[in-house]
């Protein structure tokens, strides 16, 4: 049964005894899809910088089709900063180390891939 089914399923005298005061607000378990707040920085202007990465999405890259971008929130010397990057390595470092957020790192580039470190 779907959500909906189940709300459409409800008597009035049922939907009138739901406590209103313990039901979550939307905005506690909602994902925004605005863009996240902080100043832009190319991973060029943090090379070999330490940042604290507090908050990431992926989403499909606007620049290239069939691709993900990465967006990674972070401070840098107190200053809110965000960056995107196409970079598979970075994607899959921070996607695979979401349980551990927020953490520091420094942001460095191999070759012409970059990656945490």
């Amino acid at each position: 049964m779907f959500v909906n089914e189940w709300i459409l399923t409800m008597t009035i005298d049922e939907i009138k005894k739901i406590e209103k005061d313990k039901c979550q607000r939307f905005s506690a378990f909602a994902k925004a899809k605005l863009p996240m707040p902080g100043n832009k920085k190319h991973l060029d202007q943090i090379l070999n910088r330490e940042i604290f990465i507090v908050d990431f999405r992926v989403m499909e890259s606007k620049h290239r089709q069939n691709s993900k971008c990465l967006q990674i929130q972070f401070l840098l010397d107190d200053e809110i900063c965000v960056t995107f990057t196409g970079s598979v390595v970075l994607l899959d470092q921070i996607t695979s180390s979401a349980e551990k957020m927020p953490f520091s790192a420094v942001v460095t580039k191999i070759d012409r891939y970059y990656t945490l470190s």
